[in-house]
């Protein structure tokens, strides 16, 4: 059984040490509440008070970022914990269906073998899954940049060609964007790539057929809900008026 007299006698001691409610119930694994009681009497001198007032506007103006940084703690976490339900090394059939879906979102549908992203991470693996999958050697694929006119051509070709082993002479001439006034948030420090595997349409033919197989279960039920409602294809498209004043 607790000694509460005891207890509140240590409370006292602390608080007129200077420290604050939060530390005492740390220490003493007392309720705020229960403390609040025990040294609503106790008096701070001047410079313990100017001590607490310091670091409750401290925490007040840290607050956003103080919350910010305990979300990322916990997204660290979920993150990590998440990863343990990856077994590694991932299994061929995992990895092969997991290439065709970046296909299926970032690739090129209609035109030969291509794919075009910003991120590093997503590109690497591409070319990885390319040479893997359909033993395609980074050396044998071409690329093209998507860039503005302040960044340097020669070193983000230089440097994709150092991540992805696409040699820097199988690289065609950049697509140079117009200056654009607004405002963009997400800065695209290497450009926007575009790698191509040359004569890659059957490739992507059989990437397609292990999308609709993956499909499998659901294209029964997409096929039927699109022919009901077939009338939402049909309407006409819309009329470039600027294009047509013009003329």
């Amino acid at each position: 059984m607790r000694n509460y007299n005891l207890l509140k006698a240590k409370a006292v001691k602390l608080r007129k040490m200077g420290l604050s409610y939060g530390e005492i119930k740390n220490k003493l694994n007392v309720s705020k509440s229960t403390l609040s009681l025990w040294l609503k009497e106790v008096e701070l001198n001047e410079e313990q008070k100017k001590k607490f007032y310091t670091k409750r506007i401290e925490i007040l103006s840290r607050g956003p970022q103080s919350q910010k940084e305990r979300r990322q703690r916990e997204i660290d976490k979920i993150i990590e914990s998440a990863k343990k339900d990856i077994p590694i090394p991932i299994s061929m059939e995992a990895y092969r269906l997991f290439g065709a879906a970046l296909y299926w979102s970032e690739g090129n549908k209609k035109n030969g073998l291509a794919i075009t992203n910003s991120d590093p991470h997503l590109i690497l693996f591409i070319v990885k899954w390319f040479e893997k999958i359909f033993k395609v050697s980074p050396s044998s694929l071409k690329a093209w940049l998507n860039i503005y006119p302040q960044q340097n051509d020669s070193e983000i070709k230089q440097f994709w060609s150092q991540l992805t082993g696409i040699p820097v002479e199988r690289f065609g001439k950049s697509y140079i964007k117009p200056l654009n006034k607004n405002y963009k948030k997400n800065n695209l420090y290497y450009g926007t790539i575009t790698v191509t595997v040359p004569r890659g349409t059957d490739m992507r033919y059989k990437i397609f057929g292990w999308i609709k197989a993956s499909l499998n279960d659901v294209s029964k039920t997409t096929k039927i809900t699109q022919q009901k409602w077939k009338k939402l294809t049909e309407v006409s498209r819309a009329i470039n008026i600027s294009e047509d004043v013009k003329k």
